[in-house]
């Protein structure tokens, strides 16, 4: 947009531009009347993302002024298509007023919505978080350190965390740590280029200086109301408080104030979650599946919380499994008591009935809380009684319902506030009035009964004027527009008083006004427009009042979250026969008739397979047909182990599962065109990353490594991988492979097992078994599972005639079975370990005769044809044998 000096501009564009520049990176809406306009390369821009017409309207400067505009009471839902997509909009309000402005009225930025800090229920999902987040990296003679800070500005959760080693290695980290975050907006210093091609979601460039230590440290002592950080475990961190100061910054500009609700800091640590990477959150279709759905899904299965604070603690937990087997057990220990006293039904009930009280008090600390969200807040703490006691019967010895059982205690006052002050009903925004209950404030009632007593008065003045005039169809009324008026059909105009004034003249009737009905009128409006101010002002001492409860309304929100979530994975339990795991401390994984959480409900009847970890055995070779079901057991075994640690029941007969520290996956592959890689590079990126990160406490998912490159490359890499895994990593590993050569790996390595997963071959179909047995499989079935996927009938005849011809010579030269077997001469002496071809040694004659057989198609020869065919092979045996 081209700025024009300030004296070629109206006094209003001069008013827009002043506004405009504070604000160069965002779209400002600029209120005016009933819309919010938006001007000049703003107009345009939004014309386009918003599908809006754009007009050009006078002129400033002696340019045409381009603008574009929405309703003001439409501007939640615009907002929420800009947000959605990254922009960021500034909200310009009328804060003057025009009866009494002598020139533009005077209007100032009163909200900033940008993607990282939304507060408001129209535009933030109910069920995930949208944090926003800074990062700051500090870099000394080679050795990177990243500091990073988060906050969900519509719960009040600020985060830290900080990591150092070298470039590449903090760059993997903050790629991985950026993915499981999953924020929505991203703040960084003018200078940094780091991870610049990382960064997917929106990212805003805030200066350097913004990002000093000293200043974060400070900002988050000041925050915190602390004298030290020692408390919250953020005592020795450096590059964090650097990122935490220019979060705070940016927060506290965008909504215009402080951030009353961030009360509380939590230090994480790399040591604190199982580690799930990027591809394993993608393959175990946690919250999202590989097609990018939300549902079927291991959050969209579990997700039977009654609130939306419970589903969203719900994907927070599944995304950060706690290793320390005392959160899970505490948790497992909760359901057990909940399932036995037999309350979740009377819970659930009740959950229903509770609004979403952590946002609400968001909103209350930043004073954008609307009289229904207070209205929501008052029905729900009514609930907490019931609650408490349906939680009485299922007190036992958990110390985690004990406590939950106690956050969740009536804050009393702030409940008597709600209750004396708000209606029962009230409108959906304080400028329509009737947000307070009668009998709040004396001076609101009288003004309220000034107004409401103006019914009977018409009524009584109606009356009379029919009397005194003799016009029996005469009407006393009221708009918006022209007041009060008394209205007189054409027919009996003579009959008007002379005391009558015209009002205003319609087709068939005319609108007059009295000396006592225009006092009347004054009397009313200004105690009508006396009333929505005195709401108005009682309203923001409301929310004023309800600032120091906001602690207490945290902490409420937070247990009834807890125990939403705890519900949710009762009644889950309870109804799909799920049983509890036990967590030991011994190194092993022992699942007893484990199913897949999620395909167990999508098919009709589930096999249940075992899966058997030990110190003595920590890779199973897993082979089997395509479509048999590999896949979906190692997946299977992924999720209750992850299940088990979230603290969550599990589908199995039993389970008894050790310490975990990583899970990781290496299922499927696509092509990152985009970034340069083929299907096998980002194959072997993936196997790098497990190689490189597992530990003899990681639980590794390999599916199918080597298959994206030439046999014996992929068949020498699969069994190279195997081997560092088993020999090195000493993970628990499940490996799926078809190479069948691998299966001789238990020989030389006893802490490697194979199983199989079965299948029957009918003829030329195949029926799969799903179950999991010992022992390698004795082939794929490719074949088989190429003909039920409709590939043409002939095609899988060549098929079948190219598969015996190579098993011939497989079984004659046997190359692959030597892979792995000590070498019998010098290993640079290829020739020597290869066996000559026996096809060297087949006459002339005789190849002939073979390949007349090959291309032989009998059900494609009429009878004369094939008498002919039958006489030639007879010809090309005798010269064969000759």
């Amino acid at each position: 947009m081209t700025v024009k000096p300030a004296e070629k501009l109206t006094p209003m564009m001069a008013q827009y531009m002043g506004i405009k520049d504070q604000h160069p990176d965002m779209l400002v809406f600029y209120r005016m009347g009933d819309f919010y306009e938006l001007f000049y390369d703003d107009a345009e821009k939004a014309a386009r993302l918003l599908g809006i017409t754009l007009t050009a309207r006078g002129s400033s400067g002696g340019q045409p002024i381009k603008m574009c505009g929405v309703p003001f009471h439409s501007l939640e839902g615009y907002l929420a298509k800009l947000v959605k997509i990254g922009e960021s909009c500034a909200i310009c309000e009328q804060i003057g007023d025009p009866a009494t402005s002598k020139g533009p009225v005077e209007r100032k930025v009163m909200r900033v919505v940008t993607p990282g800090t939304l507060t408001d229920a129209d535009l933030l999902p109910e069920k995930a978080e949208r944090p926003l987040l800074a990062m700051c990296v500090v870099t000394q003679r080679k050795v990177a350190t990243a500091g990073l800070a988060w906050l969900s500005l519509a719960s009040g959760a600020l985060r830290l965390m900080e990591f150092s080693g070298d470039v590449a290695t903090v760059t993997t980290r903050m790629l991985q740590e950026l993915e499981r975050i999953a924020p929505a907006e991203v703040l960084r210093g003018d200078s940094g280029d780091l991870f610049e091609e990382a960064l997917t979601c929106h990212v805003n460039r805030v200066p350097d200086w913004h990002f000093d230590v000293a200043s974060g440290h400070k900002a988050l002592l000041d925050q915190l109301s602390v004298a030290t950080l020692t408390g919250f475990g953020a005592d020795n961190l450096g590059a964090a408080f650097g990122a935490a100061g220019a979060l705070l910054r940016y927060a506290q500009s965008t909504q215009g104030r402080g951030l009353q609700h961030v009360r509380t800091l939590t230090t994480e640590t790399e040591n604190e979650f199982i580690g799930l990477d990027a591809a394993t959150r993608r393959n175990l279709e946690l919250t999202e599946t590989i097609r990018g759905q939300e549902s079927p899904t291991l959050f969209s299965l579990l997700d039977h919380c009654r609130t939306s604070m419970g589903s969203r603690l719900l994907r927070h937990w599944l995304h950060h499994a706690r290793r320390d087997q005392g959160v899970a057990r505490a948790r497992h220990a909760a359901i057990a008591a909940l399932g036995q006293a037999d309350v979740t039904a009377a819970l659930s009930h009740t959950l229903a009935q509770v609004p979403d009280i952590e946002r609400i008090t968001t909103r209350i600390a930043l004073l954008s809380a609307r009289p229904r969200d207070l209205a929501s807040l008052r029905d729900g703490l009514q609930q907490l009684p019931a609650l408490r006691q349906a939680m009485q019967r299922a007190l036992t010895d958990g110390a985690l319902l004990a406590a939950i059982h106690a956050d969740t205690a009536t804050p009393q006052a702030c409940l008597d506030l709600l209750q004396r002050a708000v209606a029962p009903e009230p409108a959906t925004m304080v400028r329509d009035g009737g947000v307070f209950a009668r009998g709040f404030d004396a001076e609101l009632d009288e003004l309220r009964a000034l107004s409401e007593n103006a019914g009977q008065f018409l009524v009584d003045l109606e009356t009379r004027e029919r009397a005194r005039t003799g016009i029996a169809n005469l009407r006393v009324e009221y708009n918006k527009v022209h007041g009060f008026y008394i209205e007189v059909t054409n027919g009996q105009a003579t009959k008007v008083p002379d005391d009558y004034r015209r009002r205003q003249t319609l087709k068939n009737c005319e609108r007059y006004i009295t000396p006592e009905l225009k006092a009347f009128e004054d009397k009313a409006l200004s105690a009508q427009d006396r009333a929505l101010a005195r709401e108005k002002m009682l309203y923001d001492v409301l929310l004023a009042d309800l600032a120091p409860f906001i602690g207490e309304l945290q902490t409420v929100s937070k247990a009834l979250a807890q125990l939403d979530v705890l519900v949710s994975f009762t009644d889950h339990a309870l109804r799909h026969n799920w049983c509890a795991p036990q967590l030991v401390d011994s190194a092993c994984i022992n699942i007893v008739e484990g199913r897949h959480p999620v395909v167990e409900n999508q098919i009709e009847r589930f096999i249940a397979n075992d899966c058997r970890f030990v110190d003595e055995r920590r890779l199973l070779l897993i082979t089997g047909p395509n479509m048999g079901g590999k896949s979906t057991f190692m997946r299977q075994v992924a999720l209750i182990v992850l299940l088990a640690y979230v603290g969550s029941y599990v589908p199995a007969a039993s389970a008894a599962i050790g310490p975990i520290d990583r899970i990781f996956t290496r299922i499927g592959a696509t092509d990152d065109l985009a970034g340069g890689r083929s299907t096998f590079m980002v194959e072997m990126t993936e196997a790098a990353a497990i190689l490189n990160g597992a530990t003899a406490n990681s639980l590794v998912l390999m599916d199918e490594i080597g298959r994206g490159t030439s046999t014996f490359d992929g068949l020498a890499l699969a069994w190279a991988i195997a081997r560092h895994l088993i020999d090195s990593s000493r993970s628990f590993t499940l490996f799926a492979t078809h190479y069948f050569e691998l299966t001789q790996l238990p020989d030389s390595h006893p802490t490697a097992a194979n199983v199989h997963l079965s299948a029957v071959e009918h003829k030329d179909s195949i029926v799969f078994l799903h179950a999991v047995q010992d022992g390698p499989a004795s082939q794929s079935y490719g074949l088989q599972v190429a003909q039920l996927a409709g590939v043409p009938q002939p095609v899988i005849k060549a098929a079948r005639k190219h598969l015996a011809r190579l098993e011939a010579q497989a079984l004659d030269a046997t190359p692959q079975l030597d892979l792995f077997a000590a070498p019998a001469v010098d290993a640079n002496d290829d020739a020597v370990a290869v066996a000559e071809p026996v096809a060297a040694a087949v006459s002339p004659a005789m190849r002939e005769l073979l390949e007349a057989l090959d291309e032989l198609d009998p059900d494609a020869l009429t009878p004369r044809a094939a008498l002919e065919q039958l006489y030639q092979l007879k010809r090309l045996t005798e010269t064969a044998q000759a």
